[in-house]
């Protein structure tokens, strides 16, 4: 059987993919590894935990002996590498952390992939998902292409660029099998409540303030992590050995005008009169090094594997509200902080090594 190894399997968009890959390949071994950081959270998998084909690993991509020692316990042949630190405000305020397990994290990961796997790669693979913000930012017109030149302009951006060309350098210095692909703005459910999405629907329903960067103008293509996942998925089983693949929503949206989506999505769901939250609206100071517009063009990953969207955004955005009204245990979990008591102590101070 073949064994693939999901880093940050437990966060937002590695537990949709952690689940896609165990529900959809039961002859495939699925290792879950994930640091169970602030962003990581076992209750996203818990439909899945039983699964025979399913295993969850605590570790830190940063302890290099740990990573060797579950490549040889689990005899790896694949990587999808998700695991990062992905908060850009949390970036500006701590960079540092996003160094640590950004660049040296992913670097790890692929001399630990080099190491194990030698000098045959058949059948193996390092995956490595990316962002569209490495490409810097957009004004009116034009997208990102996987021949965009790289301009970042936050610690976070940064981090996933160099991370980015170290999966590139050992493609080209040791011929290690690798795919990247680099996603815009993911969205709907599961996601860790910082995040703009699930802030404002938890906001709106608590009647808090929803504070909006600047004038609200900047633009961002947002993309439902299920569509996401499959095209993981797809990228994993098809993509072409040290190609880039784009993957985008084809939903571009002012941040103004996807706020006054979600207010009128909740207040319908809730059963309020439409734009009763409007008033909620709170226009604060810009971010520091806010870009202006992310824009991709996902044509290559269309035409060349088939992938598009399946849902259009109104749809996406609306399924998203009803996921978080639905479940308010979950997301009560992840606001106090108990999530982090979810098997404590099954993986607390558990180091094989």
């Amino acid at each position: 059987m073949e064994n693939i190894l999901i880093t940050g399997g437990a966060g937002f968009i590695g537990s949709h993919v952690v689940r896609l890959f165990v529900k959809k390949y039961p002859n495939k071994n699925i290792i879950n590894l994930d640091a169970l950081t602030y962003a990581g959270n076992l209750e996203n998998l818990k439909d899945i935990e039983g699964e025979k084909n399913y295993t969850f690993e605590k570790a830190d991509i940063c302890e290099l002996e740990h990573i060797n020692f579950l490549f040889k316990k689990y005899a790896i042949d694949s990587v999808i590498h998700l695991a990062a630190e992905s908060h850009v405000d949390r970036s500006i305020k701590d960079p540092l952390a996003f160094a640590r397990t950004n660049v040296m994290g992913t670097l790890n990961l692929l001399q630990a992939a080099k190491d194990n796997w030698g000098d045959d790669f058949t059948n193996k693979l390092f995956y490595h998902i990316s962002t569209d913000e490495v490409y810097g930012s957009l004004d009116d017109k034009g997208f990102f292409t996987e021949n965009s030149p790289y301009d970042p302009h936050s610690p976070y951006s940064a981090s996933k660029a160099s991370s980015d060309h170290f999966v590139r350098s050992f493609y080209d210095t040791y011929q290690l099998p690798v795919i990247i692909s680099n996603c815009s703005n993911n969205y709907g459910s599961y996601q860790f409540p910082e995040k703009l999405i699930p802030l404002f629907i938890n906001n709106i329903c608590n009647k808090k303030q929803l504070p909006v960067y600047g004038n609200g103008e900047n633009v961002r293509d947002w993309l439902f992590v299920e569509d996401h996942a499959r095209a993981i998925d797809i990228i994993f089983h098809n993509g072409n050995i040290g190609d880039t693949y784009n993957i985008g929503g084809f939903n571009e949206w002012k941040n103004i005008d996807l706020i006054k989506v979600l207010i009128k999505t909740v207040d319908k769901v809730l059963g309020n009169p439409v734009g009763t939250s409007d008033k909620l609206i709170n226009f604060v100071k810009d971010r520091k090094g806010h870009d202006y517009r992310y824009a991709i063009d996902s044509t290559k990953l269309k035409e060349e594997l088939g992938w598009e969207p399946s849902l259009q955004f109104e749809e996406g955005i609306e399924k998203t509200v009803k996921w978080y009204l639905e479940n308010q245990d979950w997301v009560k979990n992840v606001t106090s902080g108990d999530y982090q008591n979810y098997y404590k102590e099954m993986y607390e101070n558990k180091n094989p090594i």
